[in-house]
């Protein structure tokens, strides 16, 4: 079985993030794999050593990506593709999906992992538009995974703590759900090898992807902090009321 893992390096949890315009200030921080991905990467390992074949780890991004590639190819991954793209941040999902789209069509696989969600954009879109653009089933929330005969038997997490067990034909494109798994850490055998295992690097532009963004970032900015304290009037009854009409329409958290 082979499997391609669409991992994406995303800023440092404890990175000290500073706004720069419609993004982030990118020079004084670190970078770590998208945690989510982790788990779909640790999925596509344990098929692999059940049921042979590769993995591969498909990653879009500046040159400082390959990092995160090679942390996938010393976990255990067979070899990686770069889609190198200096701008990726300004992509919105469906502009990636494209993208990763394109790279993907030109390997053989019989399966296309994603983590459910980004840790900096956290749109959770990619995989769904993945899935439609290769013309491929799709599941999310992908709990566990079992190969039968050229299809796939999947267990996907619901609401209110219920599960739901379906059945796809194979190839497909998978999201999977944090927590399917326990993540395994990078030997030092395995970092050894990883130098010597391959990571192909294709530009965005040779893939000819023609990118028309469907949406825009117009400005990030950190919220600001206020404290108001508002005393309500009236009978009970009258109270309960303005109270239900604020956190209705002012607070908007009913």
């Amino acid at each position: 079985m082979n499997i391609i893992v669409c991992i994406k390096q995303v800023p440092a949890k404890d990175a000290p993030l500073a706004v720069a315009g419609n993004w982030i200030k990118e020079s004084d921080i670190g970078f770590e794999m998208n945690e989510p991905d982790t788990y779909a990467l640790e999925e596509a390992l344990r098929l692999k050593e059940k049921h042979g074949g590769e993995v591969i780890a498909l990653s879009l991004g500046p040159e400082r990506v390959k990092q995160t590639i090679k942390e996938a190819l010393a976990k255990g991954a067979d070899r990686g593709i770069h889609i190198a793209d200096d701008n990726f941040a300004q992509l919105d999902p469906l502009g990636a999906a494209k993208v990763l789209a394109a790279a993907i069509a030109s390997q053989k696989c019989d399966l296309v992992l994603t983590g459910l969600q980004s840790d900096d954009h956290g749109f959770g879109q990619t995989g769904v538009l993945l899935a439609g653009l290769l013309n491929l089933p799709h599941a999310t929330l992908i709990m566990q995974i079992e190969v039968l005969d050229g299809r796939l038997k999947l267990k996907r997490e619901l609401e209110a703590g219920w599960f739901q067990w379906i059945e796809c034909p194979l190839p497909a494109v998978l999201s999977i759900q944090s927590g399917i798994n326990k993540v395994r850490y990078a030997t030092l055998k395995g970092i050894m090898a990883a130098k010597k295992k391959e990571i192909a690097v294709v530009t965005r532009e040779s893939l000819g992807v023609v990118i028309e963004p469907t949406q825009k970032i117009e400005r990030i900015y950190v919220p600001t902090k206020t404290k108001k304290t508002e005393f309500l009037t009236g009978t009970p009854k009258e109270m309960a009321a303005k109270l239900v009409e604020k956190l209705k329409f002012e607070a908007r958290v009913i």
